[in-house]
């Protein structure tokens, strides 16, 4: 398997370039995080790579197939964004069991899928729990499960832990990591915070105006950023 290559791809907004000629591949079972400043265009391709945004120009492929054309819920990525974007009228069970629906599993495939995945995010035994009287970090703990529940081939984060607390998202962060590496999941992690894409990712990729300027293992970055702009950015240089 090739896993996710970006060629080349643009996103504009009208006159407005938000992401111009980024190239990246992403491994299968690689956790890539795109990191940058509000407004950088990291997840302006996050979107552009799930097929919500068009592209101006380039190619998003997967498994070597060109995605072009192909619409969101036929590319079998799996999305959780900040919010979580829980359904409050259902149980926690029903939240991480909904993109089980429509496959074939019997309830007991479902029942026991639903378990073992709330079990790996620390949630076990809260299948009847309501949305609602949960905390912030345990909706993302659901969402995260939910979004892992279908074995999406490419899970796309999108800041989902920005809305939490300092101490609960460097919490988290090593959580989500751990929850990727146990599921075998490739995925694109989207944040504007070092520690946590540090803590997260394989490899970091940054971002500025638009353009991917770095892509590297997190201590590589640290020791040998590639310009100066990398280099501010981190906070290695002022």
């Amino acid at each position: 398997m090739a896993g996710l290559e970006v060629r080349d791809v643009s996103v504009r907004y009208g006159g407005t370039t938000a992401v111009d000629g980024v190239t990246l591949d992403v491994d299968p079972g690689e956790v890539v995080a795109l990191l940058g400043p509000s407004g950088c265009g990291k997840s302006s391709l996050l979107r552009a790579v799930a097929g919500l945004e068009p592209l101006a120009g380039g190619r998003v492929l997967y498994d070597g197939a060109d995605l072009a054309g192909l619409p969101v819920h036929k590319r079998r990525f799996g999305l959780m964004f900040q919010d979580g974007q829980l359904f409050p009228h259902r149980d926690v069970r029903r939240n991480v069991a909904y993109g089980l629906e429509t496959l074939p599993l019997t309830r007991q495939e479902r029942d026991e899928r639903v378990s073992a995945l709330l079990d790996l995010v620390g949630l076990a035994g809260y299948e009847q729990r309501s949305v609602p009287t949960l905390s912030g970090g345990e909706q993302q703990r659901v969402a995260l499960a939910r979004a892992l529940a279908p074995r999406p081939r490419l899970l796309l984060l999108d800041e989902p832990l920005s809305a939490l607390d300092r101490q609960l998202r460097e919490r988290l962060a090593g959580e989500v990591r751990a929850a990727l590496v146990e599921t075998g999941t490739t995925a694109v992690f989207v944040t504007h915070d070092h520690a946590e894409a540090s803590a997260v990712a394989d490899r970091v990729g940054v971002m500025d105006q638009g353009r991917l300027l770095q892509v590297a293992a997190p201590r590589e970055l640290r020791t040998a950023p590639a310009s100066d702009r990398v280099a501010e950015f981190l906070g290695l240089r002022t």
